[in-house]
């Protein structure tokens, strides 16, 4: 494979997608379940999703690297800017392309699922677009970098659970059940949770540059305390939205993917620094498949 090729797709971080994916899939998969759902909206939806992640990952590198936080003692991999497998300028080239193309899918998106891009429902959608793109790129570049305040936990919140979930199900439906902000602040906990070992990892070389994110506020016994709360607020999310939202036996498949956080919340107690770097793709794995088994669960149910 050529080098600047792969270093691109290193740069892409397609580890990271599982989770991203979690909310569009089941927002989708909830609207199924109430009766709706197309399979046209749920591929560019798929895909506008990707690459809004891809261009977070894109940028979030460019703006590490603008503020001397991808150094030597980073304990997370090494990105491709970093080692110099690709300038500040080709990235920001592929920042460019990416956003493009979330832009083309996302109208693509919108214009399947309504066949108007100026209605109101276009309008609420292709704003959500809007505003993802933005919080992608703000997260670590510029002077007011969001990400460098604490705020990232509160915009991956925001935008990988609240967005994501009631986005996509909106996309099917027309339709915005408030009964559906329990699914998707529960995949927007977890996801804050995955960002949240990210952060605890890497708290110590933050400091040094300045980067305040909540681990660095709070301190390692803070930020573990932290996580709990907001792991627990996910799973009572979740089991309230199935007994509130109720169907038969199917509707608690989810739980089967407790264990695993379970698990999870045992490793975060005993680890730190590098030991925690598995538990991101854990965390994520386990988020995605809370989402599938819902999902089908209610769908099985209805």
């Amino acid at each position: 494979m050529n080098r600047k090729i792969k270093a691109y797709i290193v740069s892409f971080r397609l580890r990271t997608l599982p989770l991203s994916l979690s909310g569009v899939i089941l927002g989708a998969l909830l609207a199924a379940a109430d009766g709706y759902f197309n399979g046209y909206t749920f591929a560019w939806a798929l895909l506008t999703t990707m690459a809004l992640q891809i261009l977070s990952n894109l940028a979030n590198e460019v703006g590490d690297l603008d503020k001397g936080t991808d150094n030597e003692r980073r304990l997370g991999p090494i990105r491709s800017a970093q080692s110099g497998a690709l300038s500040k300028r080709e990235m920001i080239r592929a920042m460019v392309v990416v956003g493009g193309i979330a832009v083309v899918t996302g109208s693509l998106l919108v214009y399947e699922a309504f066949r108007d891009l100026l209605n109101w429902k276009s309008l609420t959608l292709l704003l959500a677009g809007a505003a993802s793109i933005v919080a992608a790129v703000k997260y670590t570049v510029g002077r007011d970098a969001y990400g460098y305040k604490g705020l990232g936990d509160l915009f991956v919140f925001i935008f990988f659970g609240l967005v994501s979930v009631v986005g996509s199900y909106f996309a099917m439906s027309g339709q915005f059940p408030w009964i559906i902000l329990l699914p998707a602040a529960a995949v927007g906990w977890l996801s804050a949770g995955v960002l949240n070992m990210n952060n605890i990892r890497d708290m110590e070389n933050d400091a040094v540059c300045g980067k305040r994110t909540l681990p660095v506020k709070l301190g390692l016994k803070g930020a573990k305390r932290y996580h709990y709360v907001i792991m627990t607020l996910a799973i009572s999310a979740m089991l309230l939205y199935t007994l509130m939202h109720p169907a038969g036996w199917s509707g608690y498949l989810f739980l089967l993917a407790y264990p695993l956080l379970l698990a999870h919340l045992g490793r975060v107690v005993r680890g730190q620094g590098k030991a925690l770097d598995s538990e991101l793709k854990r965390l994520s794995l386990a988020t995605l498949l809370m989402s599938l088994l819902c999902g089908f669960g209610q769908i099985l149910g209805n």
